[in-house]
């Protein structure tokens, strides 16, 4: 029997031709609602999904399934112990998508210093005198403070190294280099201009960065998010930004996705948010199809895979 791959998602077609050239049945599937995907996934083998959530009862709703991909790095939706009790591999795309998030998040830094979201909004509104009474700044000579320095942080790093600005950073696992220093977390909050977030969501960073941080940051700080929602407690990120404790934010992740219109950080004026688009681009999407589908044969062939998150006994 051809064992079936399951894409509640449809994927570029560069993908779907690594799994049918392997011999396996392609199935794309029309969303990621939950009883949808158990419907439509029955009878998987592998599945590839994005950020929706995938726990141990999605699992036992597709019995043939070996190996779960997550199209990204993050892989905090799913429940990794779980599919380890079942015998099923979870992989991710660590290498596909490290320079495109890493280009978002030095976009957004830029955005947010010099206005370009507000300005171009004021054009729209028939309102060219806005940029009078709200000049941007330059980031020459500032200082940007780094929270998590791996291949993302990384790609940051090295993507701003032609700014002339002081490059810092907090990770428990790196090491100084010729152009970042490895300092401690207190310091990045209490020093730098600009706090990027390039952790992983885990127990140990979940909601660790709430209103303690905030009073460190200078008052004209900005905070950078291009990681998960999560990371930040929200509702007192909210009061510092109405507060005036931090200068503002660029946030491309949130902890309720998509972000209700109603959410308060939708009326404020000294924030930048983007739908989660750090990597949405036409080369990392081909990018991530690869390695994840790739990964996904060498499972169903009974090989190990490049890039998986547990180990199976």
């Amino acid at each position: 029997m051809t064992k079936q791959v399951y894409l509640p998602d449809d994927i570029p077609a560069v993908g779907k031709t690594i799994l049918t050239d392997a011999g396996l049945e392609v199935s794309v599937g029309s969303g990621r609602e939950r009883q949808t995907m158990k419907n439509e996934g029955a009878q998987a083998s592998a599945v590839l999904i994005g950020t929706q959530p995938f726990d141990g009862n999605m699992m036992d709703s597709m019995p043939n399934l070996k190996v779960i991909a997550r199209n990204g790095v993050g892989y905090d939706a799913v429940d990794v112990d779980a599919a380890t009790k079942r015998g099923i591999y979870v992989v991710n795309t660590p290498k596909a998508l490290s320079g495109s998030v890493a280009e978002t998040a030095v976009s957004e830094l830029l955005a947010i210093s010099k206005n370009l979201y507000q300005n171009a909004t004021a054009i729209h509104e028939d309102n060219w005198h806005y940029r009078k009474a709200h000049p941007g700044r330059d980031i020459a000579g500032k200082t940007v403070g780094i929270l998590g320095f791996g291949r993302i942080g990384q790609q940051v790093a090295k993507k701003l190294s032609g700014f002339d600005v002081k490059i810092i950073a907090y990770d428990p696992f790196a090491k100084s280099t010729d152009t970042v220093n490895i300092v401690d977390r207190e310091t990045i909050f209490k020093t730098a201009d600009y706090v990027m977030i390039h952790l992983p969501a885990i127990p140990e960073t979940i909601h660790t960065i709430g209103t303690a941080e905030f009073k460190m940051m200078k008052n004209d700080a900005y905070l950078i998010n291009m990681a998960r929602g999560a990371i930040i407690v929200e509702s007192e990120l909210v009061t510092a930004l109405k507060n005036d404790d931090i200068g503002g934010a660029a946030l491309d992740v949130f902890e309720e996705e998509p972000l209700p219109v109603t959410n308060p950080l939708v009326g404020l004026d000294n924030v930048l948010l983007t739908p989660h688009i750090a990597s949405n681009t036409i080369e990392t999407k081909a990018r991530m199809a690869i390695d994840a589908t790739r990964d996904i044969v060498r499972v169903l062939q009974g090989e190990k895979p490049e890039s998986a998150v547990n180990q199976l006994n």
